[in-house]
């Protein structure tokens, strides 16, 4: 009994805490042949290889047996109707956990990653930009909601952007099993409706954080904003607010007839400016260099200035003025121009380096999908339907956030910076050996 007890104590090993969390996750899909499919499928993904599609994942989970196992992983990926909500909600039930014992959540990331992708045939593939592509490509774009603080990071929502073109092809929408119920909608859209399913089911809520491609739709900021929570949102050197202390003019006078004027106004000398002119033209004492957080070789740096402004989209059209904002700017020293913008609804007391902490907290979005794609295979499915790229896409969530759990079991890699483990000194008059110059 003595030995039971001892061995009921002994920690899990790391396969022995897979097989939990796996069991703990598949138990959402309602069958016991897709439970044991998508246990074989969470395994391929995490196994050595460089293609993670069904057929080379089937020949290294089951060598003696690959076309049944091809067949078992196929129709749990492709055919089985099981709900990826609910898998993802399964996950961060059991993920979430191991995060916030580094610190509560405190950002909801905000993104969209593309897939090249030849063909016209497979769900939602267009000529569009994909913002990782950094051009205009044939490919599928996905929206995604991630959940994280400063240690670690959790996708709990994912979804095919379908464009309008697709939306509108009854033909190619049958061939694809696109859902009825699933129209067209803006990347922005999606994004709100995966942030208001997020508030709908309780998740603790942090800092909106996105690019330009979020920050500059004024209708995304007020969604955000009217749901109650801030943001730090990127934008483009090209929009326009109004600089510190300026806004536009008031409706004009009544005249005594007709309906009282209620829209604001502009004249030729009051007009907003694009916010790269307003930091061109900051005074030098405007600028502070700001250390945002430790990389892998040196901690990262640049110069960074924030004024309040007033956005000047369609104000015209409005009876008040927007609110004033933070206006964030990075110019790196030795550039011809800042780099990156961000609009922020934070406090007015908000310290710079709280503004530049959280606005460049982001990056571990980048980091999550440099390693979905090409580690778990999250670009690899060679499927042509729509609950296919979803199912595909929700188990590989499923298994990089095991992978987050394990990580997340360990200390932060901050406790084990160079800085923090530097040699000790040498004695003085130290002269290592074989060496005539003591320098």
């Amino acid at each position: 009994m003595a030995k039971e007890k001892e061995g009921a104590k002994r920690p899990r090993s790391g396969e022995q805490r897979f097989a939990a969390y796996l069991d703990a996750i598949v138990a959402v899909l309602g069958h016991a042949s897709r439970a044991a499919a998508a246990r074989a499928y969470c395994t391929g993904l995490l196994l050595p290889g460089e293609r993670k599609s069904i057929e080379p994942m089937a020949a290294r989970i089951a060598p003696a047996r690959v076309q049944a196992a091809h067949q078992s992983l196929h129709h749990v990926v492709a055919k089985a109707e099981w709900d990826d909500a609910a898998l993802l909600r399964a996950v961060r039930d059991l993920v979430l956990p191991a995060i916030e014992r580094h610190g509560p959540l405190r950002y909801w990331i905000v993104d969209d990653t593309g897939f090249p992708k030849k063909g016209k045939h497979s769900v939602g593939v267009a000529r569009q930009y994909g913002g990782e592509l950094g051009k205009q490509e044939n490919c599928q774009v996905s929206v995604s909601l991630s959940v994280a603080n400063d240690q670690a990071s959790l996708p709990i929502a994912y979804r095919l952007y379908l464009p309008e073109a697709w939306a509108a092809d009854a033909e190619r929408r049958a061939k694809a099993g696109v859902p009825e119920d699933i129209g067209f909608e803006t990347k922005t859209a999606i994004a709100l409706g995966q942030i208001q399913q997020a508030l709908d089911e309780g998740v603790p809520v942090g800092v909106v954080l996105g690019d330009a491609g979020y920050g500059d739709e004024t209708d995304f900021r007020v969604g955000v904003h009217d749901r109650g929570l801030p943001y730090v949102l990127g934008i483009r050197p090209g929009t326009s607010v109004w600089p510190p202390g300026q806004a536009p003019l008031p409706p004009k006078p009544w005249s005594g007839r007709g309906r009282p004027p209620i829209r604001l106004r502009r004249s030729p000398e009051q007009q907003p400016v694009p916010v790269k002119d307003l930091a061109m033209g900051l005074p030098a004492r405007a600028w502070r260099t700001v250390t945002w957080r430790e990389g892998s070789r040196a901690a990262l740096a640049s110069r960074f200035a924030a004024v309040r402004v007033r956005p000047a989209h369609r104000d015209t059209l409005r009876s008040a003025p927007w609110p004033e904002e933070w206006l964030l700017i990075e110019w790196p020293e030795g550039t011809a121009e800042p780099a990156k913008y961000w609009l922020s609804n934070l406090p007015p007391r908000t310290a710079l380096k709280d503004l530049v902490h959280t606005a460049k907290a982001r990056w571990v979005i980048e980091r999550d999908y440099q390693e979905l794609k090409p580690e778990i295979g999250l670009g690899h499915y060679e499927g042509r339907g729509w609950r296919g790229f979803h199912h595909h896409a929700g188990l590989c969530i499923a298994a990089y956030s095991f992978l987050m759990a394990e990580r997340c079991l360990f200390p932060p890699q901050a406790r084990f910076t160079r800085r923090r483990l530097a040699a000790p000194a040498l004695p003085e008059g130290f002269r290592p050996r074989g060496t005539p110059n003591p320098a």
